[in-house]
């Protein structure tokens, strides 16, 4: 060969002739491979591409609910417990369990907040029993008293705090307590009536008069004026009174004891038609000498 055809002779690509690997040879290593490799690395892209849809899609959780749920890790009884004004419904809607949800992957962290949230609950619990249970115990708020502020009559706790707004007959026994700040100062007039055994029960309301003092409605409709000071003695001197001559079963409208050494008593109008014609006198107050 001359010098020129050595020249013009073709060359390897970077491995020698004498060192490639004939293309049949390669062939012949993956005809070698297990019959089933094929279909395994199918299935393996098919799986991978599937889990990347799932996962792009945001269905990742739905699918491992869906898996362990059928795998007998599913929610299937809620056991409840410490509810009373709480129905099931409200319950069972905050803890929001799917068809396919599953003990595992529950949060009972977020389900316990949206638990809190309801009017009644003051504090919830929720736990898992495994494989299939959820406990939840419910702590809730007492009513303590019910405030009425212009047209909106609530169910308060004792802090004063509103609980509802929803106000049924089964709240009836509660004391109702009337104008702004009443709320918060429920306790002091609850406290004076507990000691006047004999009147808390025909008491229908108290209202706070410019966040002072109180008035109190009677049952029959006859208004009690207490004293912005010593309104525990008056309470007292009005049982000792009603107790002598039956001063509240009488035909009158209102009795004052706002005075520190006399009770005035307002008549109806049929009494003071009556007080006119056996005194003489025209009113329709009538003043009653109080023991000091």
């Amino acid at each position: 060969m001359t010098p020129l055809e050595a020249e013009l002779a073709p060359r390897g690509r970077g491995v020698s002739r004498l060192k490639r690997q004939p293309i049949w040879r390669a062939a012949g290593r993956l005809s070698e491979l297990p019959h089933w490799v094929g279909s395994a690395a199918a299935l393996g892209f098919l799986t991978l591409t599937i889990t990347y849809g799932i996962i792009l899609g945001g269905h990742g959780r739905l699918v491992a609910d869906s898996l362990l749920s059928s795998s007998g890790l599913g929610i299937e009884t809620v056991k409840l417990s410490g509810q009373l004004e709480t129905n099931e419904f409200q319950i069972l809607e905050a803890l929001e369990i799917e068809e396919d949800s599953s003990l595992v992957l529950f949060n009972v962290e977020a389900a316990r907040q949206r638990l809190s949230e309801i009017a009644w609950v003051k504090n919830a619990s929720v736990m898992k029993l495994y494989p299939s249970t959820l406990q939840v115990t419910i702590e809730e708020r007492e009513p303590y008293v019910l405030w009425q502020r212009g047209e909106t009559v609530s169910i308060v706790n004792q802090a004063g705090d509103v609980i509802t707004d929803d106000v049924d007959g089964r709240y009836a026994n509660l004391l109702l307590v009337m104008n702004h700040g009443a709320n918060r100062r429920a306790d002091e007039i609850l406290d004076a009536l507990n000691m006047v055994p004999e009147l808390r029960p025909r008491v229908r309301a108290a209202a706070l008069v410019s966040e002072r003092r109180w008035d109190l409605i009677l049952e029959n409709g006859i208004s009690i004026r207490l004293p912005e000071k010593g309104y525990k003695r008056a309470l007292a001197d009005l049982v000792y009174m009603d107790a002598e001559n039956g001063l509240l079963s009488r035909d009158i409208t209102a009795v004052d004891m706002r005075l520190p050494d006399r009770v005035v008593v307002r008549l109806s109008d049929e009494a003071a038609e009556r007080h006119k014609e056996m005194t003489g006198t025209d009113g329709r107050l009538v003043k009653v000498e109080r023991d000091t």
